[in-house]
């Protein structure tokens, strides 16, 4: 069976003959290209353009609101901590929490500690050599 069964209605996928000759296929083509690569911008980066039509500035989604859960797109990593790391990093979590003036999820402080680590990697080295990292005992 292919096509549509015959009757009374219309076919809805029939092409309309009138719109044919207003656009060329070389413009209908274009378009859909068009589409198709903000399609595939907005999958990939979260990106959609502002809706005033200025196509050079594109409108990031932040990333809290793009995702289904906290743990989308992430990998788990386990995480152990000393005591007093695990203190800082509840206070750290509060002290956020009353700046942002709402909930701030734990993974989401966690991987925003790390990234400001991996932005500041000097004060990341001197914290490895307090723990002793870089020292030699030769003679």
């Amino acid at each position: 069976m292919t096509g549509m069964k015959q009757g009374a209605g219309e076919n809805p996928f029939a092409e309309d003959s009138d719109t044919d000759e207003e656009q060329s296929p070389a413009a209908d083509d274009k378009l859909d290209d068009e589409i198709q690569s903000m399609d595939a911008d907005i999958e990939s980066s979260g990106t959609t353009r502002s809706e005033s039509g200025d196509s050079s500035q594109p409108m990031q989604i932040p990333y809290k609101f793009r995702r289904d859960g906290v743990q989308d797109g992430r990998d788990r990593v386990p995480l152990f901590l000393h005591s007093d790391t695990k203190s800082a990093e509840r206070d750290a979590l509060r002290k956020l929490e009353e700046q942002f003036d709402s909930n701030v999820s734990l993974t989401d402080l966690r991987e925003a500690l790390v990234i400001a680590g991996l932005n500041h990697l000097d004060e990341v080295e001197t914290q490895l050599e307090d723990w002793g990292y870089g020292m030699t005992f030769d003679d």
